[in-house]
């Protein structure tokens, strides 16, 4: 697998328009990091690590609908830096997604951040996703 960030925003994508509830994904640092980001801005309900699966573990993500019509809580997942066009942000040009209502995921010198905490902490970094 040449980009498991990529597939990590597909397997989400997929059980989002499937209405699953839960979706499981193999397990990575830079993964946990952003599940763990996506749960603390109210996109998932919950998450859990399973590290009895095999060597690499899993994530179990809890998805988040809108109790009345089903709606999912995450509309998009675009993946912006790719293995073939890295793209990078300085502390300037720290991109906003829909004026402040959705959320950039940068990776970091400061770990995995979004774009709010990144202008706070006054680094860049690589834009790895945006999230509404």
């Amino acid at each position: 697998m040449t980009d498991p960030i990529a597939d990590y925003l597909t397997r989400l994508r997929n059980a989002l328009k499937a209405k699953h509830k839960v979706v499981e994904i193999p397990a990575s640092n830079l993964k946990i990091e952003m599940t763990k980001i996506l749960k603390e801005k109210g996109y998932i309900l919950n998450y859990k690590i399973d590290e009895e699966k095999n060597y690499q573990g899993s994530i179990k993500i809890a998805l988040k609908y809108h109790p009345v019509d089903g709606t999912p809580a995450i509309k998009t997942l675009k993946r912006i830096s790719k293995p073939g066009l890295r793209r990078y942000c300085n502390t300037d040009s720290i991109p906003r997604v829909l004026n402040g209502l959705g959320v950039a995921i940068l990776s970091t010198s400061k770990g995995v951040i979004t774009d709010k905490e990144a202008t706070d902490l006054k680094v860049g970094g690589e834009i790895l996703c945006y999230v509404y």
